[in-house]
């Protein structure tokens, strides 16, 4: 349900960058399987990166009752997010990117219900279960803190031998019960609803991200503030992924994302790891990321 009132229950954040086709399939689905029956007062805007393709225009001619927020030039996730985040009015926001599509019985109303529970009070964030095209998890949506040894159990390949074991799995934390709420340590911010009075706390997405890792940053940001972060599976969204850019070849597309998940997963590890290590420590993570991407 969208009304005029200035305040609201959520407000929605779309950020996008030349993907007008997956934009319109998210606005259409998001509208129809969600704003329509919703109980709460949603807000939904939609921050459009610079882009060339007819993203701006579809929006302002087809999807009306959302507002428009259109960047002069890139930004990037975390810098193009926080200029909507600066401005919120609303009990609870959403991240959500130009790539997910809302299902028939994509209800966002169980989270913010969950999150309402007084003995949910200290729920920061909550994720639904972010799905791919073909069914299986997004595993980026139920993350574990990237420790050294997390990471490195992950890139050795020892949490696909051992996805079940609680001392190999921490990467994505398979060994917990994916079909009933619980606790984890990071969610993507493909689809991340937060708690805005936490906000305040926590602080903005981190700017020296560019793209990737800025979720993971602000999940440990909210954690290291005493809030948890919870996994609802009860609602499921799913995620095409890495729809953004499409103008370019996928090649270039390709190449250029391995770079930034290469540099933010190493600067990731400089803000909250470097100094807790020796320098070969960084060294050997260095490489895998190399070998792996």
């Amino acid at each position: 349900m969208m009304t005029a009132k200035n305040n609201y229950d959520l407000t929605i954040i779309i950020l996008n960058y030349n993907a007008s086709f997956w934009l319109k399939k998210t606005l259409e689905t998001l509208k129809t399987n969600y704003l329509d029956k919703s109980k709460y007062q949603v807000k939904v805007v939609v921050v459009d990166n610079a882009s060339t393709d007819d993203s701006v225009k579809l929006v302002n001619v087809s999807f009306r009752w959302a507002e428009l927020i259109k960047l002069e030039r890139n930004l990037g996730f975390a810098a193009g997010n926080n200029i909507a985040l600066k401005n919120l009015s609303s009990r609870y926001a959403m991240l959500l990117n130009n790539d997910v599509e809302f299902k028939a019985d994509s209800n966002l109303d169980l989270l913010i219900d969950f999150m309402d529970k007084k003995e949910n009070h200290q729920v920061a964030v909550i994720t639904p279960r972010l799905e791919l095209s073909d069914a299986v998890l997004d595993p980026a949506c139920h993350r574990g803190e990237p420790t050294v040894w997390a990471s490195l159990t992950y890139f050795l390949g020892l949490e696909k031998l051992f996805s079940q074991s609680k001392l190999f799995s921490q990467y994505h934390q398979y060994y917990q019960d994916l079909a009933t709420p619980h606790p984890i340590d990071a969610c993507s911010g493909a689809a991340l609803l937060f708690r805005t009075s936490a906000l305040n706390k926590v602080g903005l997405l981190d700017e020296r991200f560019f793209m990737y890792a800025e979720d993971l940053d602000w999940c440990k940001r909210f954690r290291e503030a005493r809030y948890k972060i919870y996994f609802y599976p009860y609602v499921t969204l799913i995620h095409h992924k890495n729809k953004s850019g499409l103008e370019n070849k996928s090649r270039q597309i390709s190449t250029k994302t391995k770079a930034y998940f290469y540099d933010t997963m190493l600067l990731y590890y400089d803000k909250h790891y470097k100094n807790k290590y020796p320098q070969f420590v960084r060294n050997i993570i260095k490489y895998l990321l190399k070998i792996k991407i």
